[in-house]
């Protein structure tokens, strides 16, 4: 299956100066087969009820995901991903890197599109990272991608930068998820507290809406587009509130803001008893 989602390298770098929209979704769970659930919830419905709503309500210039798209890793569910982007956003560039629940060599077989690289539009620089560690639901760098994002802050020293990676690297206040924090999270840290061009680390994974600081970095999570994981519960336990994306608007004199934008209430047939999934 193909798809005319826009390689991020091919739109034209209209936007170099001035404001750029970024739209950022995670944790879709897309199953290989139309309308499979995650912990009762159709994440088919839930993707299209998101999109539809970025689509009416939101100038997207990119498109961020930042991992576990798939529910299972395989091809077809990154296939039917794409084509279902296409059918919203089909001249939006598109950036996308794995989850613990992703397949990189699966996403790369079904399309040009990066597993990890960075792009820079804007006035920024935007850096992907992979966090996944295979066959395991924590997440770690590792000495390659330190080393790469090191590499491209370092030669990129007046440009302000924002950060995408799946896991969190830090504490979220919820004891079972985590326990999935970036293993080497020290030594990210330690590499953008050299660098104070960096503004923004933000991730998925925890399936709830988060925000800190650290000197003058927001560190930022976005919420799934499918189930919520409630927030600040030491066991696992899933939220009413209502599946979501985050849009950032990054300016050319290196501010930005972001705001979390959910579909309206409406009915999901969702486990809420569930204790894990």
């Amino acid at each position: 299956m193909s798809s005319k989602v826009a390689r991020i390298g091919e739109k034209a770098r209209t936007t170099v100066m001035g404001e750029l929209n970024v739209v950022q979704i995670t944790d879709c769970h897309l199953g290989s087969q139309p309308n499979e659930r995650l912990l009762g919830l159709n994440t088919d419905q839930s993707l299209h009820d998101v999109l539809s709503a970025i689509q009416r309500d939101e100038k997207a210039d990119l498109i961020v995901t930042t991992g576990d798209i798939s529910n299972d890793g395989g091809p077809i569910s990154y296939a039917r991903f794409l084509k279902i982007i296409d059918d919203y956003f089909p001249e939006t560039p598109l950036a996308w890197l794995p989850g613990n629940h992703d397949d990189p060599a699966n996403m790369i077989a079904v399309g040009c599109h990066p597993v990890e690289r960075n792009y820079h539009a804007s006035g920024w620089n935007f850096i992907f990272l992979d966090s996944r560690i295979p066959g395991e639901e924590g997440g770690r760098l590792g000495a390659d991608e330190l080393a790469r994002l090191e590499r491209e802050l370092s030669n990129q020293p007046k440009v302000p930068a924002a950060i995408f990676l799946h896991h969190q690297p830090l504490p979220v206040g919820s004891a079972w998820v985590d326990q999935y924090v970036v293993d080497d999270a020290e030594d990210l840290f330690a590499i953008t507290d050299a660098h104070p061009q960096v503004k923004l680390i933000s991730w998925g994974h925890i399936h709830q809406e988060f925000s800190a600081r650290r000197n003058d970095v927001a560190l930022i999570a976005t919420p799934s587009t499918c189930v919520q994981f409630l927030p600040k519960s030491d066991e696992f336990k899933v939220d009413k509130t209502m599946p979501g994306y985050r849009t950032y608007r990054f300016c050319e004199d290196g501010t930005f803001n972001t705001r979390v934008s959910r579909i309206a209430e409406k009915t999901y047939s969702i486990d809420m008893a569930a204790t894990g999934y």
